[in-house]
């Protein structure tokens, strides 16, 4: 049976120890399927997310002509052993002018990024398109810097629908910009050795990105000529168990509240050389917010009066778990302000906007400045929270639930995109999952575990 389109959330009242598994990261499964598919031999992806977003990169990956075998993964059900056979550089051929191959991306930016790229690298005219989200946001960055490589890209607005034409490997450099997003760079990056490409990020902080860093250290790593590649679990994923995990911590003198623990197994490593996510830091900045909880979810100081403002930066600190911080902040004892939002706004849906918009539907005091949200200590409740098909605004909101009563998550099957067993997870009974119940929205009926995987 389908997830019903509103679901409510009941919060934790008991004890829960708890280590939770979570599936593989999109954002090095989906680079690490271009890097198989331009290698000279067979790769073998251990612990390759299988989610909305990974199956349209498979997907294309075979209408571009490549071999790629799929096999169930023994440990976590979301993930999948995938093998593909490398073909060395080359790529499938596409179609003509009069009727190209039609490349379908969803509203995954990684797949539309990717691929355009990949498709240079083909001969004969690609159709990348997606849904209409997808066709808002941005590619003219990336469309640019393959103009500059010497392919010829048709877009008369820069952003999808658009049609590739490639004409292989061709020696040239360029210059391309990640002030809207870092993934034009990688797309770039994973093709370059196949393409004989020079390629110069630019923009604030292109040195720095953890997302290119990600991206480079992936490929001086990669096995290139056939081998086996372990793929990391996602820690953007993990971030919503570790949030949980920070409220229930909190009253920890209480002999009841230390029989509460909740971990993510084999979380990524986080020293500063080895980290391939900086979503891995969450784990660093969680317990702060332990410290910094409000007991019982009520404010216990006058945000009035609050001088000490926490300062979270999108850059710096945390890429897409800051939206978990964002989401778990009002119930903090002092203001918390996060900054960087930017790109936020060109994601999956307007995300600034939509975290102002459903957390001050719970009662939130939040403050929108520029590219900022400031969010205040506040006694929140509940309410019906649009996801606009955003899965990280359904998995940050459910989390809420697990604190506050009375959240309800409209179209929670969006999680299908990264998460398909979220719900899942919430419901298990531990250890592997947080034993919480979940109703139908609107008949109070309690789902069962059936019930609420999302496809």
């Amino acid at each position: 049976m389908p997830l019903p389109d509103l679901i409510e959330i009941v919060p934790l009242d008991k004890p829960v120890r708890a280590e939770i598994t979570v599936p593989g990261s999109k954002s090095i499964t989906n680079r690490a399927l271009i890097l198989a598919a331009l290698a000279e031999g067979d790769v073998t992806l251990e612990g390759a997310l299988w989610s909305e977003d990974t199956q349209i990169m498979v997907d294309a990956l075979k209408q571009l002509g490549f071999e790629i075998s799929v096999e169930n993964d023994p440990v976590e059900f979301c993930n999948r052993q995938i093998i593909v056979r490398g073909m060395n550089g080359e790529v499938g051929d596409g179609g003509t002018t009069e009727k190209p191959l039609d490349l379908f991306v969803g509203n995954a930016g990684t797949a539309a990024r990717f691929l355009a790229a990949l498709a240079c690298l083909g001969r004969g005219v690609y159709r990348l398109h997606g849904v209409p989200r997808m066709h808002e946001r941005p590619q003219a960055a990336l469309f640019q810097a393959l103009r500059e490589l010497g392919y010829r890209i048709d877009s008369p607005n820069n952003k999808l629908p658009a049609i590739i034409h490639g004409t292989g490997p061709r020696k040239a450099r360029c210059r391309v910009s990640i002030e809207e997003s870092s993934q034009f760079a990688s797309a770039l990056l994973l093709c370059a050795s196949a393409g004989g490409w020079e390629i110069e990020p630019t923009g604030e902080n292109a040195e720095e990105s953890p997302y290119i860093t990600m991206t480079t250290e992936l490929i001086a790593v990669f096995p290139h000529y056939g081998g086996g590649f372990q793929i990391e679990p996602d820690a953007s994923s993990g971030s919503y168990f570790l949030a949980a995990g920070s409220w229930v911590e909190m009253e920890g003198n209480s002999p009841e509240a230390r029989e509460f623990s909740i971990r993510v197994v084999n979380w990524p490593v986080i020293e500063p050389d080895s980290s391939w996510q900086i979503d891995s830091r969450f784990a660093l900045v969680y317990p702060e917010w332990a410290a910094n909880a409000v007991i019982e979810g009520s404010a216990e100081s006058n945000p009035a009066n609050s001088t000490s403002i926490v300062e979270y930066s999108r850059h710096i600190d945390l890429g897409d778990s800051i939206m978990t911080a964002i989401v778990v902040s009002p119930l903090n004892r002092w203001p918390t302000k996060f900054i960087d939002l930017g790109r936020l706004r060109v994601q999956e849906c307007e995300r600034v906007v939509a975290l102002r918009t459903e957390l001050t539907k719970c009662g939130a005091n939040v403050v929108e400045e520029g590219d900022s949200l400031t969010i205040y200590p506040s006694k929140l409740h509940g309410a019906e929270i649009e996801t606009y098909d955003d899965h990280r605004m359904a998995m940050c909101f459910a989390i809420l639930g697990l604190k506050v009563p009375g959240i309800k998550i409209k179209n929670p099957t969006c999680v299908k995109k990264t998460f398909p067993n979220f719900f899942q997870k919430m419901a298990a009974a531990p250890p592997q999952g947080l034993g919480t119940s979940i109703l139908d929205g609107r008949t109070s009926r309690k789902l069962g575990m059936e019930e609420l995987f999302a496809e």
